[in-house]
């Protein structure tokens, strides 16, 4: 059964950093795409970043892009959300999940990230 656990998230000033993490177990994820999700309150769930997992490959959100990194440990089949130069527009609730094909579908149960002005 897989699992995906989030950790990392808190209350940081505006222009501050976080690492989020998302401990992956109960499959091989080396065929998988793993990524990072957000929802504020009173808005849709949105696309963060996501990672290859096999070859590394990255995509981000125009939002993010140049400020956020998302990478894998493989040994710990762990993936990271490195947040820099984080904005109050920034919080939401941040998902960690996986896909085999164009559907994601496992999901974490989310880890709060909030940014203060």
């Amino acid at each position: 059964q897989v699992q995906l656990v989030e950790s990392g998230g808190g209350l940081v000033q505006a222009g501050g950093s976080l690492r989020l993490s998302c401990a992956a177990s109960g499959r091989t994820f080396s065929a998988y795409t793993m990524g990072w999700f957000r929802q504020a309150p009173g808005k849709e769930r949105e696309y963060v970043a996501s990672i290859n997992w096999s070859r590394g490959i990255t995509y981000y959100a125009d939002s993010v892009k140049g400020r956020f990194t998302i990478s894998r440990d493989n040994a710990k089949t762990t993936i990271y959300l490195q947040m820099n130069s984080l904005k109050p527009e920034d919080t939401a609730v941040y998902y960690c999940t996986a896909r085999l094909t164009r559907e994601y579908d496992y999901w974490g149960q989310g880890t709060q990230v909030t940014v203060s002005s």
